[in-house]
């Protein structure tokens, strides 16, 4: 009798010390955006994919305040590797300097797992804009604004969006000057450009490639430090100016608590799933590059991005109280 309660008792503390998901309790993961768009895609990708090794995987999309909202429940979850989440260029890097408040700091209230992908922005111009301003290159566009002063504009999806912060650094380093044009979102600033209203944006490269092939727009350089291998006949923008690089990018964390060998569990189930051939056939649809590294090495990515984008943000003296 003796040896049969210290058997129960042993299984009992057993399973009190193993991580949750070996208990058979799900995992959610936190999308902070709506359903459809490539974030939440490809989240619910790596979610069909792990589900062999972790157990049920849910996705949980929680939009609202930039990204703000849903970031903040992960932020504020117990830390035991049931509540995870998306940690994405805004909610990560651009929102703790575009917020007068954030509910979160982005820099220590959580534990990196993996960078999920990388996805290439383009400088794509009207058409034909391009052709009637004798426009074919990034140094034809340079030239044309050094000896137009002012006479350029570019649209984005409203003030401090990654569009808008990406002309901004395009000017810096240009050294030229473009009207800024926000609009209300990514498409009214597409349709902007294509109806000819603007003459230049920063959009990513799934949203902007049927419309280059199309040839509604003229793709001038993708903002990643190499091509990409989804349009490798459209230069990158550090091949004119040097070291230009700005790529909209997505991983997963955890609460900051969550324990080390929970967080090392989670790392190797998504970067096999990153790995995995039908992941990367599925994210190549979507012009996402899949990335997968260490909890380290995308803690020192993240922490790289939000420094870099303070004074990005603040010399383009947008602010969201």
């Amino acid at each position: 009798m003796q040896r049969r309660d210290f058997c129960l008792s042993a299984i009992a503390a057993s399973l009190a010390a193993a991580p949750a998901w070996a208990q058979g309790k799900p995992i959610r993961i936190i999308v902070p955006y709506a359903p459809g768009g490539p974030i939440d895609v490809t989240a619910r990708a790596l979610a069909e994919r792990v589900k062999d090794t972790l157990g049920t995987v849910i996705i949980e999309n929680r939009p609202g305040a930039g990204g703000n909202l849903g970031a903040d429940l992960v932020a504020k979850a117990a830390p035991d590797g049931l509540t995870i989440g998306i940690a994405a260029t805004a909610t990560h890097a651009i929102n703790p300097w575009l917020f007068a408040k954030m509910p979160y700091d982005a820099s220590r209230d959580f534990a990196p797992i993996t960078q999920m992908v990388r996805v290439p922005n383009v400088l794509v111009m009207n058409a034909e804009t391009a052709q009637r301003l004798n426009i074919h290159s990034l140094a034809d566009l340079v030239a044309y604004a050094k000896a137009n002063p002012g006479r350029l504009n570019f649209g984005s999806g409203g003030n401090g969006s990654a569009g808008h912060l990406a002309g901004e650094m395009f000017k810096k380093a240009a050294r030229i000057f473009a009207v800024h044009i926000p609009y209300n979102g990514g498409n009214p600033a597409q349709l902007a450009l294509l109806s000819g209203q603007v003459d230049f944006n920063f959009d990513n490269l799934a949203t902007a490639a049927p419309n280059i092939k199309a040839g509604k727009l003229k793709a001038l350089a993708v903002t990643t430090g190499q091509r990409s291998n989804a349009l490798p006949d459209i230069p990158a923008m550090s091949e004119t100016l040097r070291g230009f690089e700005i790529d909209t990018w997505w991983g997963l964390v955890a609460p900051a608590a969550t324990p080390r060998e929970v967080v090392e569990r989670l790392n190797k189930a998504f970067t096999a799933a990153l790995q995995a051939p039908e992941t990367q056939s599925r994210f190549a649809m979507l012009m996402a590059e899949p990335v997968g590294n260490t909890p380290e090495q995308f803690g020192a990515f993240m922490k790289k991005e939000w420094a870099r984008y303070e004074s990005v943000v603040k010399a383009s003296g947008a602010k969201v109280d």
